[in-house]
């Protein structure tokens, strides 16, 4: 079973799928043969009946970091984000990355992917799904700057924004 899923390739060139699994009560991460089409057999199972799905990764000064959301049907909830220091490593929940007005429910959506600001260290854009659960069809995503203060990762909630101004 592969459910709810991203990819996400390391620096090293090695490819991973990190996918929801056993009725989504635990994520996986697998990773790809070297030519990326298939699982090689070397898989760690994380958030063991933590329920979680949509994940998002990305990698930040040598640490991988993983956003992904509780199981509530087409609900949102609040995002959590996790850390590791190699990518089939122990995973930490840490905590829920979301700051601002609905903080709580991710803004009303929910994490899908996760990616660096070209030419900006410290920067990235977090993408995330908002779902229309009574027309699917007429679903939107939200892109927010996703930074770091403190050593903490945070997506603020901002109305507006630029690339330029991140």
């Amino acid at each position: 079973m592969s459910r709810d899923m991203t990819l996400f390739k390391d620096e090293d060139g090695k490819a991973y799928h990190i996918f929801s699994s056993e009725n989504n009560a635990v994520m996986h991460i697998s990773l790809l043969t070297d030519d990326y089409l298939k699982p090689s057999g070397i898989e760690k199972r994380i958030f063991i009946n933590k329920s979680r799905e949509a994940p998002a990764m990305f990698k930040h000064r040598d640490k991988y970091y993983l956003i992904t959301s509780a199981c509530t049907g087409w609900s949102p909830n609040a995002a959590m984000i996790a850390t590791a220091d190699t990518i089939l490593g122990n995973w930490k929940e840490l905590y829920n990355p979301c700051r601002g007005p609905k903080s709580d429910s991710t803004f009303l959506s929910q994490s899908t992917f996760v990616i660096k600001m070209a030419g900006k260290s410290e920067s990235f854009i977090f993408m995330a799904d908002r779902w229309n659960k009574l027309n699917l069809k007429d679903s939107r995503y939200i892109w927010l700057p996703l930074v770091f203060k403190d050593d903490s990762a945070v997506i603020e909630w901002k109305d507006t924004w630029s690339l330029a101004a991140n």
